[in-house]
């Protein structure tokens, strides 16, 4: 590796992917907690956050455009600022009387930059680097885009309680949180400005024509839709987390609630740790396992273990719903299984579609494929609220258990060399 260019990229590379990471974790994961912490129902709180899924479904659609109108340099700057004041108008809207429409408003758009923003990214990353550097700092970019959910479901979390025992306002609090995420986002931008080199690939296509570019962008879908047993795949794509889905965007929900409602009665210092500690590093070590274990035997040999691996501990809901444990130490090993067994499993869901998308248009089919993931999260996600309401925590999390077998039972009609 060129020593002069592995040196600059460090100075790029980890900051570009904490950058790329953070808007997702708090538009998919800080925005559930944040809405909850302000009074929103359960009900409220998974359909409105739900739909924020939606930029990352239809990422597909605009990417092109991306590479068209200009650089992706450029655009990464932009959107970092954009970023920024989207992040400013939630802090200065949360304390008025519409703090909902506002900062749902503020939410979308930030949704929609954030996706935009992963276009250009990876874009970027692929042409400012040669294919060894590109392979050799993909450990790097991986973990710091962790980190950056790292502090969305933890550090985040557990600054807004300790705001909100300064301040005495929850309101305040947040408002104070989502001032310094703004700024830290102006920063970004500039200092990216700074630092982010100049591709020689990476320059404006406008001269391009429109017509020839849009014929091979819909090409791309006919092939994918093309491949053999695509259907199928697209459906066990849809429903294997069809569990999941809807747990995600009630566990932390049942684990803030009261005692008397049905929940766990944690505070968010308490949640931010267990998720952004405990429950990251179960989840980072039942991936590489599952990685691990795939590299020797194969996908075929362990998808359905892994799958069963993935939807059992998702019954320490259960007993927690019904027993209501008040030991920390307890909730924390139980959400540490529940987050292992996560973990293991989805390394056999992101490698399906990897195989699946394997080809001439590899790297579109798998943002074709990611599409179809972020659907099958929001649709679940939208109804999970009202059905939690309707029958309570511990029917919910039964419920929840007879939902992931669909997914188990699809993997029977895959194809998986």
């Amino acid at each position: 590796m060129n020593q002069d260019i592995k040196t600059k990229s460090w100075l790029w590379i980890p900051s570009l992917y904490y950058a790329e990471g953070l808007p997702y974790a708090i538009v998919i994961i800080v925005s559930t907690i944040m809405y909850k912490n302000l009074g929103l129902t359960n009900t409220e709180i998974a359909l409105y956050t739900s739909w924020l899924y939606l930029p990352w479904v239809i990422k597909p659609l605009w990417s092109p455009l991306v590479e068209i109108l200009n650089t992706n340099r450029f655009w990464i700057i932009l959107i970092q600022v954009i970023l920024g004041s989207c992040l400013a108008g939630i802090a200065l809207t949360l304390q008025t009387s519409n703090f909902l429409q506002y900062s749902l408003a503020f939410m979308w758009l930030l949704a929609f930059s954030s996706a935009t923003h992963d276009i250009a990214v990876d874009g970027f990353y692929m042409m400012a680097l040669p294919n060894k550097n590109q392979a050799w700092f993909l450990g790097i970019r991986n973990t710091f885009y962790r980190f950056a959910i790292l502090t969305g479901q933890g550090l985040i979390v557990i600054l807004a309680g300790l705001f909100e025992n300064w301040t005495g306002d929850i309101f305040k609090a947040w408002s104070v949180l989502f001032a310094c995420l703004s700024l830290l986002f102006f920063i970004f931008g500039l200092y990216h400005s700074w630092k982010l080199p100049y591709p020689q690939s990476d320059h404006i296509n406008i001269k391009q024509n429109f017509n020839k570019v849009f014929l091979n962008y819909f090409k791309i879908f006919k092939s994918f839709f093309s491949k053999p047993n695509v259907f199928i795949a697209i459906t066990f794509i849809l429903i294997y987390r069809f569990g999941e889905a809807q747990l995600s965007k009630i566990s932390p929900l049942f684990m803030l609630d009261s005692l008397e409602k049905g929940g766990l009665g944690l505070s968010n210092i308490e949640l931010g740790f267990i998720n952004g500690t405990i429950g990251l590093i179960m989840l980072t070590l039942g991936g590489i396992l599952g990685g691990f274990l795939i590299s020797r035997n194969g996908l075929k040999y362990w998808i359905f273990w892994m799958a069963l691996a993935m939807k059992l501990p998702d019954l320490v809901y259960v007993y927690m719903a019904s027993a209501q444990p008040e030991s920390y130490i307890l909730i924390s090993s139980l959400i540490a299984i529940e987050q292992f067994g996560y973990g293991f499993g989805f390394t056999a869901y992101l490698l399906f579609m990897m195989l699946f998308s394997e080809g001439e248009h590899k790297t579109a089919h798998y943002a074709i494929c990611t599409g179809f993931m972020a659907l099958g999260m929001m649709l679940p996600g939208m109804i999970s609220g009202k059905l939690q309401e309707l029958i309570g925590y511990h029917y919910f999390f039964i419920w929840i258990l007879i939902t992931t077998i669909p997914g188990i039972l699809m993997i029977k009609y895959l194809k998986i060399k």
